[in-house]
């Protein structure tokens, strides 16, 4: 059975944190980074983006990658990687945008 950490942010700021296990945690797997999802599974009215999140290892997971697996890509900007260079890449483990078991960690922003 799964279990994930939630992170809810709204759009003044505040940040809440819940843990979500068995079947609420089920209506998240499948659902890719980018989705909307009821925001009822946390009692709350209203809708719920899903923005990221990472694995158990702290490897985050990234939009425009697809599928559930690690892959190494070469990036030069956005999630996954700091400050760099102009010009230079870097190859990165991230993990791909729809969330599955080995997810820990789900960022969400509330829209309600």
């Amino acid at each position: 059975m799964p279990s994930f950490k939630l992170t809810v942010s709204d759009q003044k700021g505040k940040s809440i944190s819940r843990e979500l296990k068995d079947n609420d945690a089920n209506v998240l797997l499948g659902l890719q980074v980018g989705q909307e999802t009821d925001a009822s599974i946390l009692g709350m009215q209203g809708k719920i983006k899903i923005t990221g999140g990472s694995d158990k290892s702290g490897v985050p997971m990234r939009g425009d990658v697809a599928g559930v697996p690690r892959k190494r890509i070469l990036i030069s900007k956005g999630v996954g990687l700091q400050d760099v260079k102009k010009g230079l890449r870097k190859r990165k483990l991230v993990r791909g945008n729809i969330i599955s078991e080995e997810i820990y960690q789900i960022n969400c922003k509330y829209d309600g």
